[in-house]
């Protein structure tokens, strides 16, 4: 179920029931193309899997989205140098995906996410195929993202520590989601 209320947050499956409103935006009322344009310039999704286009290289991965949503290539280009820096992969850029570690691959997923300076980034376990020190620098990198850019993210995880890194955590249990205390994550187990 926390995958589907992501996929239904971002307009990438339609709601049973209910309304999602983003920043005043009603997601069912818009069509097929205006959703599309909305999710391009107002939301950011990172995956398990990074979803890089393989036949691309990282950078012009980071540019699709700037490029659909009407910048000039110039400055689609300085902002994803800007990420990549930020990000740790600056001289990864013009590497195709498959030459990648999977470390990497999550930052240019993150860097992609960004491009557009969305509102909201939505994360679906963004460290679960990557090993413990990558996950762990994942998530510091998401902290550091958080407070340099202003970014909300929102984070689907089984992970209890990246979950008590949150200034709010839901669990989502039989269908009911419902906010506990950082103080509950320490008696989670390791995977819920």
């Amino acid at each position: 179920g926390k995958s589907t209320l992501l996929h239904v947050l971002g307009g990438l499956q339609p709601a049973n029931s209910g309304e999602i409103r983003l920043g005043g935006h009603l997601l069912s009322g818009l069509s097929g193309n205006a959703l599309a344009d909305f999710r391009n310039r107002k939301l950011g999704f990172v995956f398990q899997q990074a979803l890089l286009l393989p036949e691309f290289t990282a950078e012009e991965n980071l540019l699709i989205p700037a490029l659909i949503a009407g910048f000039n290539h110039e400055t689609a280009v300085a902002r994803a140098h800007e990420l990549a820096d930020i990000l740790g992969v600056a001289e990864r850029l013009k590497h195709k995906p498959s030459t990648l570690s999977g470390g990497e691959q999550q930052r240019f997923a993150v860097a992609r996410a960004l491009m557009n300076r969305p509102d909201l980034i939505l994360a679906d376990e963004p460290s679960g195929n990557l090993d413990q020190n990558q996950a762990h620098d994942l998530h510091q990198l998401f902290g550091e993202l958080r407070s340099k850019f202003q970014q909300t993210l929102l984070v689907v995880t089984h992970n209890p520590g990246l979950a008590a890194k949150a200034d709010r955590v839901f669990r989502l249990q039989g269908g009911t989601l419902s906010e506990i205390s950082s103080s509950d994550l320490q008696h989670e187990p390791p995977n819920p």
